[in-house]
């Protein structure tokens, strides 16, 4: 044979083993559910079936017997009642904008499992119109007051008065600009001194949305490394454009994009060895609930939903990342969105002790407006190539910096730098820590099934037992007068303007929710419900109803319409 051509096969050869170990590598470092692997589960989820639960089921799934079934319809027309007379105008208001806010009708169709998602829809009507706040409560058109557990987001940390009065000064600040867009209002030049003192960071980028914010960090950072993937961890959300969300959600999924484990060695490995990878992204939201996307009620099948916060755990995790990162030139971009400025004045950096070589800040710091922040060192920030002048990573937009906003920046900014402010994260974790303990406590004592989780002042809710209604809860939180975002129990997101007292009376309509939907039925347990159990038997009606689908049946409309007479 030919030299060259045992040299051809042989370096070819060679080639294939190194790409094969590679590959492995890379499977290693994902997470086994459908979460780490994106394109299975985008490919799953177009393959789902929809099915429903009539009436005449939909009260026992769960195998309870007739006359639990029967308490449970009775609590649910009692739920249906109270939020008829107690908020007549802004659950109609609700409804009308569901038909006309493609949000709305999204939200309202994944609050629970979507095999009772008719039945609910028709029962029990969510109001989503809010028309005051005041100290830590909301009030809606109809006069009632609930205490906030939704924190617009993320967005009210210091408490809704705040950001008011923030609003409110940047317009008298900024009023005889105007909208003038292009050019900067002086204040500017102190944002950009504050957040360099914040952040750490050479130079600053201003956007109208976290998520502009995260495109802009990943566009550079494959600029200035000349890579083409970025990794991120598996459950974590960094905005909802395609670059940083495979899976469902997305209907063309990105080819560029590693979901690795977090808090595992084998993601360190691949970080480690392979040379196409820009950058890594992290939101630290993720260590109350590693390798788990954040929790909503509308997946809330079973009571498998797991939460458990450990600061020293995910610090050192951090300080690995960031040796890794350091010595293959990966930019470590730190996604500060939606924590910020709540675990400390200088966020996720200064709380764990790691520094980002780009961070990314939204929501809170906007003092109440719209905002998005890439801070950056110097080298990452640069936009062009002195000895390639065609050679540029573009990102602008119309509003960046608009006055108003800086105005309103301006003012929470300084207001962070008040004694007042600096003093209320003394203490932080322990205060916030401390109370959860004591819920805790009291579900215990009750024996409730029920617990919470927490990361400061960002609160989940566990189930301890196996049930198929965990989902309920929410609302009988909300008729307890505790107002949640969509998701329900997933996330609760107090202000730090919760005192104690304010803190106490959330406990009290807590545990009076959860005593109510026990007494209800909803807790009932038999010894063969296992989450497995669970689980199996949803597997066996979803390849019902595909096989159904399969040979023209119509299950989905058949169960819907089945509902609708039930619910009429």
């Amino acid at each position: 044979m030919n030299p060259w051509l045992w040299a051809v096969v042989g370096v070819g050869g060679v080639w294939l083993v190194c790409r094969g170990v590679a590959r492995v590598r890379l499977s290693l470092a994902k997470h086994p559910s459908l979460r780490g692997h994106g394109r299975i589960a985008l490919w799953l989820s177009k393959l789902l079936p929809h099915y429903e639960y009539a009436e005449t089921e939909a009260y026992s799934v769960d195998g309870a017997p007739p006359e639990i079934a029967e308490r449970r319809r009775a609590a649910m027309s009692r739920l249906q009642e109270l939020g008829r007379s107690k908020a007549p105008r802004t659950t109609a208001l609700s409804m009308e904008l569901e038909s006309g806010i493609s949000d709305v009708d999204f939200t309202n169709a994944y609050r629970v499992p979507f095999q009772f998602r008719e039945l609910v829809r028709r029962r029990l009507r969510v109001g989503v119109v809010a028309e005051r706040t005041l100290g830590v409560q909301i009030g809606d058109l109809d006069g009632n007051w609930y205490y906030d557990l939704g924190g617009a987001y993320g967005t009210n940390l210091f408490g809704y008065d705040f950001y008011k009065q923030c609003i409110d000064r940047a317009v008298d600040r900024a009023r005889e600009l105007g909208p003038v867009l292009g050019s900067y209002h002086p204040l500017v030049i102190d944002n950009v001194a504050r957040l360099q003192a914040i952040s750490g960071m050479d130079e600053v980028s201003f956007h109208m949305s976290g998520t502009e914010a995260v495109m802009q960090a990943v566009r550079l950072a494959r600029y200035h490394t000349g890579r083409s993937h970025i990794v991120r961890f598996c459950g974590a959300y960094h905005g909802w454009w395609d670059g940083v969300q495979p899976g469902p959600g997305n209907p063309r999924p990105p080819h560029e994009v590693y979901t690795l484990k977090e808090m595992d060695p084998a993601t360190l490995t691949v970080l480690r060895t392979r040379s196409d990878i820009a950058c890594v992204l992290v939101n630290a939201i993720q260590a109350l609930h590693p390798n788990a996307a954040a929790p909503s009620d509308g997946m809330l099948v079973a009571s498998d939903r797991k939460a458990h916060f450990d600061k020293p755990a995910y610090a050192a995790w951090l300080c690995e990342l960031r040796k890794v990162c350091d010595d293959r030139g990966i930019a470590l971009v730190i996604d500060d969105v939606f924590l910020g400025f709540r675990l400390a004045p200088g966020g996720t950096q200064e709380y764990f002790g790691v520094r980002a070589d780009l961070v990314t800040y939204g929501k809170t710091l906007g003092g109440g407006l719209p905002v998005g922040v890439v801070c950056g060192r110097r080298a990452w920030m640069r936009r062009y190539r002195d000895d390639r002048p065609s050679d540029v990573c573009f990102a602008r937009g119309t509003f960046n910096a608009h006055p108003y906003v800086m105005a309103a920046m301006n003012e929470f900014l300084h207001a962070l730098a008040t004694p007042a402010l600096e003093a209320s994260y003394v203490d932080l974790d322990a205060r916030w820590d401390a109370r959860a303990n004591a819920l805790n406590a009291r579900l215990t004592a009750l024996d409730l099934p029920v617990r919470v989780a927490n990361m400061t002042s960002v609160f989940t809710t566990v189930y301890t037992r196996p049930g198929r209604y965990n989902w309920m809860f929410q609302y009988y939180l909300r008729a307890q007068g505790l107002a949640m975002s969509w998701i329900g129990t997933g996330r609760f997101i107090f202000s730090h303007n919760y005192g104690d007292a304010d803190f106490a009376a959330v406990c009290d309509r807590f545990a009076a929710a959860a005593a109510g939907m026990k007494a209800d039925g909803w807790l009932w347990q038999s010894a063969e419900l296992t989450d497995r159990a669970i689980k199996r038997r949803v597997l066996r009606e979803l390849l019902g109803a595909a096989l159904r689908r399969t040979s023209g049946r119509s299950a989905p409309r058949a169960a819907g319409a089945a509902v609708r007479a039930n619910t009429a």
